[in-house]
C-alpha cells in the first residue's frame, strides 16, 4: 500500500502529457478523481497502519530504502493528503489563464508522490533521497512561466537547494557513522562508545545538517529563494509555502532532531543556543520584512518565513511539549497559509493586481476571498478561537516549562511577530473593505469572486481554521502520543 500512494501520483504524472484528452474538463476529471483516490488510499493506510517496515531496496550494510508508518508520518501525510485534492481544484480554474497546462499539472501530480515519499520514509537515506528529488519536480513548476524571473527565481532556488542538501547529506554520512542504524528511532540512534570524545564534532555536524535541511524550511540566512519563488502560478506558490517544500524541510529537521541525533544528546550544548538563536531571528526578521514589501505575495512569502521558523523554535525546544507545539503550528500553519495564498491567487486571477496599494475596495467587490482572507489574517495573528491561538498557545507553553533561558526569549519573539503580524495583515484587509472617502469606486467595474473551483476550497480552510480553533483537543492529544511515541 504505501508504495502505491507514492507511485501512484508519479507514474501518472508523467501520463499526462502523454493521454490525448478531447477536452480540457477530461483532464481536470482524470487528475482530480486520481487525486481523491491516493488521498483515500493514503487514509485508509494511515488508519490501518502496520508496524512493520516495508524495503524496497537493500544496500551495503544497513542502508536501505524502506518505508513505515509511524506517528510523524501520519502527521505529515494526513495533512498532505488533505489538502492537495482542494490544491489541484483550485488549480484547474487558476491555470485556465497559463500555457502549458499539461505539463504544469504533470510535475504538479509528481510531487504530491514524491511528498509523500518524505513523510513515509522510514529512514534519513530514503527521507533524504526523495528530498533532492523533491527539488527536481519542483523547480519546473517554479520556472513555469518561462519568464526571465521565473527562470532567476529556480535557478536560485535549484541552488539554494542543493547547496543545503549537499550539508544535510554530511548529517547523512556522520549519523551512519556513529549511528546504530539509519532508522528513526525516537530518542536518536547515535552510539556513545562509537562518538566517545568527539562529541563537539556531532555538535558541529547537526548544526551543519539543521541549516542544510533549514534551507528548504527558509531559515535565515538561506531564505532569498522563498519570496522570489512567488513569481511561480500560485498553486505553486501555495504549495511551495504551505505544505510540500517547506514543511518538507521543517520536517526533516524533526527527524534529524528527535529521530536521528536525538534530544539526549543535544540539549544543553551550545548546538541547541545556536539553533534555537537563529530560529528566534528569524521569526522576527520574516514579520519585519513582511511590514515593509508592498507585494501581496511576496509580503505573504515573508510572513511563511517567520512562521516556519515557529515550528524550528518548537523543535530546538527539544522537549516533548516542544515537539507538539511544532507539530501544532505545522499543520496550522499549513491551513492558515494556504488559505491566505488561494486568496492572493483569486485577486490575481481576478484583477490582474499584484501590490497591497491596488486593493482599495475589493473587500465590497471580492466579499467571499475577503472575507477568507481576514480569517485567515486573525488566525495567523493567533486570534483566540483560531487555529494560530492554539499553535501559538503550545509553543509559549513549552518555552515556559522548558527552564531555557534563551526560550524565554523565543516567547518575546513571538509576541514582536504577533503584532507585527497584525499591522501587515490587517494592512490588507482595511484597504481592501475601508478604502477611503476619495475612493472611485468604478475602478472596480466587472470584479466579482471566482467561480466554485477556487471558492470551496477557501471555504473549507476556514472551516479548518475555525474548527481547529475552537475543539483542537483531540488532534492536541495525538500530537501528544506522537511526542511520546505512542504512535
Amino acid at each position: 500500500m504505501i508504495m502505491i500512494v507514492i507511485l501512484l501520483p508519479i507514474l501518472a504524472g508523467m501520463l499526462v502529457p502523454l493521454i490525448p484528452f478531447k477536452k480540457r474538463s477530461h483532464m481536470e476529471i482524470f487528475l482530480e478523481a486520481l487525486v481523491i483516490l491516493n488521498s483515500l488510499l493514503v487514509w485508509y493506510m494511515l488508519l490501518h497502519r502496520a508496524e512493520s517496515i516495508f524495503t524496497l531496496a537493500n544496500f551495503t550494510g544497513n542502508l536501505s530504502i524502506s518505508f513505515k508508518v509511524d506517528g510523524m508520518s501520519m502527521v505529515f501525510a494526513g495533512l498532505v493528503s488533505a489538502l492537495w485534492p482542494f490544491a489541484t481544484l483550485y488549480a484547474f480554474e487558476y491555470m485556465t489563464k497559463e500555457e502549458h497546462e499539461k505539463v504544469f499539472f504533470m510535475f504538479y501530480t509528481m510531487t504530491y508522490g514524491v511528498t509523500l515519499g518524505i513523510s513515509l520514509a522510514a529512514n534519513l537515506l530514503t527521507m533524504y533521497f526523495f528530498y533532492e528529488l523533491l527539488t527536481l519536480v519542483t523547480v519546473p513548476l517554479v520556472m513555469h512561466t518561462l519568464t526571465r524571473e521565473a527562470i532567476l527565481a529556480s535557478r536560485k532556488y535549484l541552488y539554494y537547494s542543493l547547496g543545503g542538501a549537499a550539508f544535510a547529506f554530511i548529517g547523512l554520512i556522520f549519523v551512519i557513522i556513529y549511528g546504530s542504524t539509519t532508522n528513526f528511532v525516537l530518542g536518536g540512534v547515535l552510539d556513545a562508545e562509537k562518538i566517545g570524545d568527539r562529541t563537539n564534532v556531532l555538535l558541529l555536524i547537526y548544526v551543519i545538517a539543521f541549516m542544510g535541511f533549514g534551507v528548504k524550511a527558509a531559515i535565515c540566512p538561506f531564505n532569498s529563494w522563498l519570496p522570489d519563488a512567488g513569481v511561480a502560478p500560485t498553486p505553486v506558490t501555495a504549495l511551495l509555502h504551505a505544505v510540500a517544500v517547506v514543511k518538507s524541510g521543517a520536517f526533516a529537521i524533526i527527524r534529524l532532531t528527535y529521530y536521528s541525533f536525538g534530544t539526549d544528546f543535544l540539549k544543553g550544548t551550545w548546538a541547541q543556543n545556536v539553533v534555537m538563536a537563529i530560529t528566534m531571528f528569524t521569526i522576527v526578521y520574516g514579520c519585519s520584512r513582511a511590514v515593509k514589501e508592498t507585494h501581496l505575495k511576496r509580503r505573504l512569502a515573508y510572513s511563511t518565513i517567520s512562521n516556519l521558523s515557529y515550528i524550528l523554535f518548537g523543535v530546538t525546544i527539544m522537549t516533548p511539549l516542544g515537539l507538539i507545539g511544532a507539530l501544532s503550528h505545522l499543520v496550522f500553519h499549513a491551513v492558515m497559509k494556504i488559505s491566505s495564498f488561494f486568496c492572493a491567487g483569486a485577486i490575481m486571477h481576478q484583477t490582474d493586481r499584484q501590490y497591497v496599494h491596488e486593493l482599495d475596495g475589493l473587500g465590497y467587490k471580492m466579499p467571499c476571498v475577503f472575507g477568507v482572507f481576514t480569517v485567515s489574517a486573525f488566525a495567523l495573528m493567533g486570534v483566540p478561537g483560531l487555529s494560530g491561538f492554539v499553535s501559538k498557545w503550545n509553543l509559549a507553553f513549552a518555552a515556559v516549562e522548558s527552564g531555557n533561558v534563551l526560550a524565554y526569549g523565543g516567547i518575546g519573539c513571538l509576541l514582536i511577530s504577533a503584532l507585527l503580524t497584525a499591522i501587515y495583515m490587517l494592512t490588507i484587509v482595511v484597504r481592501a473593505f475601508f478604502p477611503g472617502k476619495d475612493f472611485d469606486a468604478g475602478t472596480l467595474k466587472g470584479i466579482t469572486d471566482p467561480n466554485w473551483k477556487m471558492l470551496l476550497p477557501l471555504f473549507v480552510f476556514t472551516l479548518f481554521i475555525v474548527l481547529f480553533g475552537l475543539h483542537s483537543a483531540p488532534v492536541i492529544k495525538f500530537f501528544g502520543d506522537v511526542a511520546a511515541g505512542i504512535y
